[in-house]
């Protein structure tokens, strides 16, 4: 069943005074299976930040429609898309956006304190996420005091404390080493086998490697897709790394 569907999404910038317009996307057609791991790929303004963000309802796209579980962005209103994204959706961004005067544990409960949640409640979910990410002993302390991979790993279990339907990830390793990097996407494919469903952005091959299908847009449009199916990860790299190729040539090979 999908969780998530994208219909002849088309995004249309206007330039001041609307003497000229820019066509972000173009036609976009896909879906996402509850417990799929997604990754999408493209070159720098092939429209993968612009997808996101309307995929976030942070955006609104100038025609088409997105559904999430049935629902359609279109009939939320203005002043209920904030509470909409804190009850459906988990974000995961490249810079982390913890705040830096809350402790890990205090930026991992914002989304159920502004939920309204009893504090035994919160404690609760906050164990088992935060020992399963391997941060049960770092909950008191602050941004500044932890590696890299720490805040992202308390960004993660932040976007999904709230036992999100969908979580969004956008360059989550892209400020990562590559030990913490790895650490990260093994935890990643562990959350998602216990049936989160993963949409992630990403220009690494490393980290689409991971994943169980990988779209790649070009020119506001999905071009192409790849499935992991039985494929290693050595495999699922060197396909994605041939679609590349492809995509950057020019080609136009499917599978």
């Amino acid at each position: 069943m999908s969780i998530l569907e994208a219909i002849n999404i088309q995004k249309i910038y206007k330039t001041k005074m609307g003497a000229n317009q820019v066509e972000a996307l173009s036609n976009i057609n896909f879906s996402v299976e509850t417990g799929e791991y997604v990754a999408i790929m493209g070159e720098s303004g092939s429209g993968k930040t612009t997808l996101l963000n309307i995929l976030a309802a942070l955006d609104t796209p100038t025609s088409g429609e997105i559904y999430l579980d049935g629902k359609s962005f279109e009939n939320i209103k203005s002043k209920e898309r904030a509470t909409f994204r804190r009850n459906n959706l988990g974000f995961v961004f490249q810079d982390f956006n913890l705040l830096d005067n809350f402790s890990l544990e205090d930026n991992i409960l914002l989304p159920l304190v502004l939920a309204g949640n009893h504090y035994s409640q919160m404690q609760e979910k906050l164990l088992p996420i935060a020992s399963s990410l391997g941060i049960a002993d770092l909950l008191k302390k602050y941004p500044y005091e932890v590696s890299g991979g720490q805040k992202q790993r308390a960004a993660v279990a932040r976007a999904i404390i709230t036992s999100p339907k969908l979580l969004l990830a956008d360059e989550p390793t892209g400020a990562l080493d590559s030990k913490a990097s790895a650490k990260l996407l093994n935890q990643f494919e562990e959350i998602n086998k216990q049936g989160q469903t993963i949409l992630m952005v990403t220009h690494s091959v490393q980290a689409a490697a991971h994943a169980s299908r990988v779209l790649f847009i070009k020119d506001g449009m999905v071009y192409h897709q790849i499935y992991k199916g039985n494929s290693t990860k050595d495999e699922m790299f060197k396909k994605i790394n041939d679609a590349l190729t492809s995509l950057l040539s020019g080609g136009d090979d499917n599978e």
